[in-house]
């Protein structure tokens, strides 16, 4: 791993039952979406998009037992005597994860239990000090990271879907379009996560003040029936629609569609969900679609893309008409500053899938935009890269390496992101032909930038 083992940021402190009911939950999590990975399954076939499973599973246990009881606590060995040469992501090559002499599953788990109860035991009684509590919280995510991972990985190979248990009582997923966009007042915006955020990922950091023009922006993501129209009229096969890098993915790729969607005996288009097949919602968000593929839709329709600063003003701008500067007022989240639910956000992995773009209202953000956050994370036409100021937190490796690729930057979350990982600041960043994470995007009027 490379990191700063000198620089732990400040965060809020937490209490320590807090700290341990987060990575239970985390546990739970990560156990109900591997545990029936036997045989064949715990590899899968070497892909450049998904990892072993069981080289991820012990690469969670890892990643807890480096951070918290090596660089934390001060531990001079690991929970596992070749966790090292087995687990790090920093030093161990993609394609050489499949070859390694793992040890079986139970004896991975088993190693994520002494992990865990190592770390349970040096926590102190009371409130963790603010060195705990950010190294607690960042394992703990950096675990619903790669439980979403899990997820989609399942998507990816056709494997059935996990079952969860708690499930808690959801809104009914079904509510139809919503159309139209809403305009946005130009003005100053502070772009980022400052220290009002408990927990923030350097990439969030420093937060900075920017200027951004008026815009209009759609209400709801574009819907499987909106997109179905760019598919139909040709938009995979008109080489005037895309870029020339979109295009050369395209070729490769051989999609006439987007990748989980195939044609039933009657012609219609379906998709696939997990390892079934079913009729396509047409008021869901588009769903698994590259950056490529929201820039052609967008050329299309005679749309575009928003930046990530216009998509952090339209989920976050707190309820105030004025023409007084957009760093004022700041919402965490697009409905205010409650935690998210189910009657807000599609998040948590509950339903397994999305939901209509008109569902869960009481999650709109001021201007009446609907489920920026859940249900698809959002393409935006941002470039990912620091803030200026930026500094590398203590996972070095985080966002600095990332940089220079040309990813770009993802907003707002999807329906199987924690609820505890999300809010309006959060980045993700992926590189542009990924289409296998559960992506979507809204769009922009094109007189608006």
């Amino acid at each position: 791993m490379n990191d700063t083992p000198d620089r732990i940021p400040e965060t809020t402190p937490q209490p320590a039952d807090k700290l341990v009911q987060w990575l239970d939950d985390a546990r739970r999590r990560t156990i109900e979406l591997t545990a029936d990975l036997d045989g064949s399954r715990r590899f899968g076939p070497k892909m450049a998009i998904v990892n072993p499973p069981i080289w991820e599973l012990g690469h969670v246990g890892f990643f807890h037992d480096y951070f918290a009881l090596r660089k934390l606590h001060g531990l001079d060995h690991y929970q596992h005597p070749n966790a090292d040469r087995l687990y790090d992501s920093s030093t161990i090559e993609h394609d050489s994860r499949w070859e390694l002499p793992f040890p079986d599953m139970d004896a991975t788990f088993g190693y994520l239990r002494t992990v865990r109860d190592a770390m349970v035991e040096r926590l102190p009684a009371g409130e963790a000090d603010p060195a705990t509590s950010y190294v607690y919280q960042l394992t703990t995510l950096h675990e619903d990271m790669h439980a979403e991972a899990f997820t989609y990985t399942r998507q990816t190979l056709g494997y059935p879907a996990p079952e969860l248990g708690g499930v808690p009582a959801l809104p009914e997923p079904e509510a139809g379009p919503l159309p139209g966009d809403v305009d946005i007042p130009g003005g100053e915006h502070l772009l980022g996560s400052d220290a009002t955020v408990p927990f923030r990922f350097d990439n969030e950091k420093p937060a900075h003040t920017v200027e951004v023009a008026p815009f209009a922006i759609a209400r709801a993501p574009v819907t499987n029936m909106e997109y179905l129209a760019f598919v139909d009229d040709g938009g995979y096969a008109r080489r005037e629609l895309w870029s020339d890098e979109g295009w050369a993915w395209l070729q490769q790729a051989g999609l006439e569609a987007p990748a989980y969607w195939t044609r039933g005996d009657d012609g219609a288009w379906q998709r696939r969900r997990f390892d079934r097949t079913e009729a396509l919602r047409p008021h869901q968000p588009v769903c698994h679609v590259s950056f490529f593929e929201a820039e052609a839709y967008c050329l299309w329709a005679g749309r575009r893309l928003p930046t990530e600063a216009e998509w952090e003003v339209a989920a976050s701008r707190a309820p105030d008409g004025s023409a007084r500067a957009l760093a004022e007022g700041k919402r965490r989240w697009p409905w205010g500053d409650t935690p998210p639910d189910p009657a807000r956000a599609n998040l948590d992995g509950w339903r397994m899938d999305c939901v209509d773009v008109a569902a869960l209202a009481q999650g709109d953000s001021a201007f009446g935009c609907r489920q920026m956050i859940g249900n698809v994370w959002e393409w935006t036409s941002s470039v990912f890269g620091p803030f200026p100021g930026f500094r590398a937190d203590l996972y070095r490796d985080y966002s600095e390496p990332w940089f220079p690729e040309g990813r770009r930057v993802l907003r707002g979350g999807a329906w199987p992101t924690r609820s505890r990982l999300i809010h309006n600041g959060y980045r993700n960043f992926f590189t542009p032909e990924r289409c296998d994470v559960p992506t979507g995007f809204r769009t922009c009027a094109f007189d608006s930038q």
